[in-house]
């Protein structure tokens, strides 16, 4: 590689940059829109694997090894395959690095995949943790792809995760934290204090969409194809959830719910955001499997004015009661490597700017 690396995320100047300096292979080109501001989707090659269980492969195996142990048998993605839920599948992906050894890389859903309760993690060779790659690793990559509500229709170069790449430890101090809300704002509704990340909290009100304060998915429904966007009617798979009475929410644990944050989310351009657990010792449930959020989200001048975090629920084990206003989980901001040269939002087609709440893009819109 040629010169050192900025320290930070980097936005999707760098990740072109990595591209050509042969950091990150590919065995197709690059998709026009592949690139996002500070993120690369990645894509699905040509054959999915079913496997017994999930795995890691520790620091004595490749994936591939450990494929040939625990495989149930091949499924040919180059015309299209249906992945049924409850089943976990290894996909290799077309995307494989050879990084510098000051960069690393960590993985995450893509909203759309978290959205229709998509299980998938990034595992590369000799791993000891899923979705993060260390500095300089070389090597292939694969997807564990685990739908747990709908069969989906995947194909070869379908995109259902996003990979970030970064030198050195850029997420802000609580400090940083704070200073930066001073100066962009970067919730607006809540009345947390910033500290380690900006804390939001969930909307069971529904003020402004007539009471509709949620989703609650459908069993045995139809296929979901996951390149194919607003071609599915929502009743069909979702049972729109209104606020009555009181406002809270029991969870359980054998259904799946798309909520929104009661708070509007703003990452400024000079930064990118990943949303984590608030705390797993104040709930029995699980929030957000697509946790990236790239800087312009919610953006004024990217036509993002009064974006929401959409939240993927769980509950655990046991049913669980939310109330409105209840802390759900926190966003971490990290500085970028270097100023962008394009935002999240309105002029790349964003499917996600300026939303409140909203299914993934594969539905038909719904009034609310």
């Amino acid at each position: 590689m040629a010169d050192s690396w900025p320290r930070g995320v980097f936005p999707a100047r760098l990740i072109e940059r990595l591209h050509r300096e042969g950091a990150i292979r590919v065995s197709l080109p690059f998709d026009e829109d592949q690139v996002q501001p500070a993120s690369l989707d990645l894509r699905l090659g040509k054959t999915a694997y079913r496997v017994r269980a999930s795995f890691l492969p520790g620091p004595d195996h490749s994936v591939a090894e450990r494929i040939e142990a625990l495989k149930l048998h091949e499924i040919d993605l180059s015309q299209g395959a249906v992945l049924e839920r409850g089943c976990v599948y290894l996909v290799p992906l077309e995307e494989s690095l050879d990084l510098p050894e000051d960069v690393s890389a960590s993985a995450n859903p893509k909203s759309s995949t978290g959205r229709l309760d998509v299980f998938t993690r990034v595992i590369g060779d000799r791993a000891r943790g899923f979705d993060q790659l260390p500095a300089g690793y070389t090597g292939p990559l694969y997807l564990e792809i685990s739908p747990r509500t709908f069969p989906v229709l995947v194909r070869t170069g379908s995109r259902l995760s996003q990979m970030r790449f970064r030198c050195g430890d850029s997420r802000l101090s609580i400090a940083e934290h704070r200073a930066l809300h001073a100066t962009d704002t970067l919730v607006i509704g809540g009345d947390m204090p910033v500290g380690e990340g900006v804390a939001l909290s969930i909307d069971l009100e529904g003020q402004g969409r007539d009471g509709l304060i949620g989703f609650r998915s459908k069993r045995h429904t139809a296929v979901v194809d996951v390149d194919k966007k607003a071609a599915l009617d929502v009743l069909d798979f979702w049972e729109p959830l209104h606020a009555h009475g009181q406002s809270e929410l029991i969870l359980d644990p054998d259904e799946f719910y798309i909520l929104v944050s009661l708070e509007a989310v703003h990452v400024p351009p000079t930064h990118a955001a990943e949303m984590v657990p608030f705390d797993p010792l104040v709930g029995e449930f699980r929030v957000h499997y697509a946790g990236f959020f790239d800087p312009g989200f919610g953006h004024s001048a990217a036509g993002g004015t009064g974006s929401r975090a959409v939240l993927e629920v769980r509950s655990r084990e046991v049913p669980f009661l939310l109330g409105h206003g209840q802390i759900i989980g926190r966003l971490i901001y990290e500085e970028l490597a270097e100023k962008p040269d394009r935002l999240y939002g309105t002029d790349l087609g964003s499917n996600y700017q300026a939303q409140t709440l909203k299914l993934s893009k594969h539905f038909k819109p719904f009034p609310g």
